[in-house]
């Protein structure tokens, strides 16, 4: 990448993550806290934590949309201005109903997808994996480090304090934004990073794509119903208040990532994806019932924490991967799409029945809940197809060779490496699907550029 795609991906990943370490900080925290609200029951605490996942899945698209038509920034900044008010009402609250309402305003700041939108806007073509990628690692390390440091610093300023921290950090985002982040040239659609609405009905008909959002939607479930209950077998079982927890998610997510990279590196450069998802929705379940038959010893508990992240962090990785695998070369950013939206339902459904479930059947009922939920993911990700391990790449073509995109198409899917083309005129650009081990880069750049 040059000197501005560089500082356009590094400073929208900081943008991106500003937002989710706030979210994610108050996980491990806030069950403790949210207790002690007004009102506050078993179920209004598990809505009031995954209630900002239903306005965050329901307005992902919409935003990306509009930004076509009002601008990235500007939809950026409304979204982070959005996360700051809700993240205010969170914090001044006393009572369990305020924080529901500020949770709704949080996620109602949607700008993951402009965010991409964006970073799409501000790079080459052949650079805008790399880009994504950097935005992508972030999210996986706002996580970490929040479930790290969320007891720490609420143990300085208390949750509301985080609430407050939250407002500081969404206006550090529009900061970024406004003054670091470059203004593109040319607002376009990018079929590989956005939603494109002419393609959703297609992406839902694929059986494929389905299942791997019927599987970050169990996921996120999982984990957002699993923190209404873990701090308090923590508090039970080790005798460790919620300013303390960090002590056991350190050591846990330490070596939950000495399992992950070797997992990854099998499952991607050795080609053995469908065996090391499997084995990860395996362990997913063993962790859930682990967590309902044996929490109560400290030992056991501490073994099903640390087999609960490994296998999250692997599906974390892998998950998104096989959304790029499976999804058609044009249609990869509407599949993430629908992907992320799913996610951020899973969140809200994760919050809505597991408080209600705690609320009825306690904390053993969770864990019945979530295992039965895994299982069933088990059962979808056992019978999936082997991926085809192709990548997306996007070839620009010359003046003459958009004039006639069914016949360029089928001259692409002749050069080396090449399972499927797709031409769109308008674009003046390729969407290939191939196979990195093969692909004749060189040949397929001369034949879009010639016809």
């Amino acid at each position: 990448m040059d000197k501005l795609e560089f500082r356009a991906a590094s400073s929208l990943a900081v943008v991106f993550s500003v937002r989710l370490l706030g979210l994610f900080m108050i996980y491990p925290v806030f069950e403790a806290y949210a207790n002690g609200l007004s009102g506050a029951t078993p179920y209004l605490v598990g809505e009031a934590l995954g209630i900002y996942g239903l306005s965050q899945g329901l307005l992902q698209i919409p935003f990306g949309l509009l930004s076509d038509r009002y601008g990235r920034k500007s939809m950026i900044v409304l979204g982070l201005i959005l996360f700051g008010i809700g993240s205010a009402v969170a914090a001044m609250s006393t009572s369990i109903g305020g924080v529901i309402f500020g949770r709704v305003l949080q996620g109602a700041g949607a700008v993951g997808s402009v965010i991409l939108a964006l970073v799409a806007d501000l790079t080459r073509e052949e650079n805008r994996t790399k880009a994504m990628a950097m935005v992508g690692i972030t999210i996986g390390m706002s996580f970490m480090i929040a479930l790290i440091t969320g007891p720490v610093v609420a143990s300085f300023i208390g949750v509301g304090g985080i609430f407050w921290l939250m407002v500081g950090l969404a206006v550090a985002g529009i900061a970024v934004t406004e003054f670091v982040v470059p203004s593109p040239r040319q607002v376009r659609v990018h079929r590989d990073a956005e939603t494109v609405p002419g393609l959703i009905w297609s992406v839902l008909r694929n059986g494929e794509l389905l299942r791997l959002d019927f599987g970050v939607f169990v996921l996120h479930a999982i984990l957002t119903a699993s923190f209404l209950v873990v701090p308090g077998l923590l508090r039970g079982t080790l005798q460790l208040n919620s300013h303390e927890q960090w002590i056991v998610y350190l050591p846990v997510l330490i070596a939950s990532l000495l399992i992950t990279v070797p997992a990854i590196i099998v499952a991607e450069k050795h080609r053995r994806m469908k065996g090391v998802f499997v084995a990860s929705v395996g362990a997913l379940v063993v962790s859930q019932m682990m967590l309902q038959f044996g929490s109560g010893g400290a030992v056991a508990l501490i073994v099903a924490l640390a087999v609960f992240f490994s296998a999250f962090n692997v599906m974390e990785a892998t998950l998104p991967s096989l959304i790029t695998k499976v999804a058609p070369p044009d249609g990869k950013g509407t599949a993430a799409g629908l992907f992320s939206s799913a996610q951020f339902l899973g969140i809200f459904a994760g919050g809505m029945v597991g408080g209600w479930v705690h609320q009825n059947w306690g904390t053993t009922g969770v864990f019945g809940l979530t295992a039965a939920l895994a299982f069933l993911w088990l059962i979808a990700a056992a019978t999936m197809k082997q991926p085809n391990y192709l990548s997306t790449r996007l070839v620009p073509l010359g003046d003459r060779a958009a004039r006639d995109a069914e016949r360029l198409a089928a001259m692409l899917r002749q050069v080396p490496g090449v399972a499927e083309a797709v031409v769109i005129a308008e674009e003046k650009l390729a969407y290939l699907k191939v196979d990195s081990k093969s692909f004749d880069a060189a040949k397929a750049e001369s034949v879009a550029a010639a016809g």
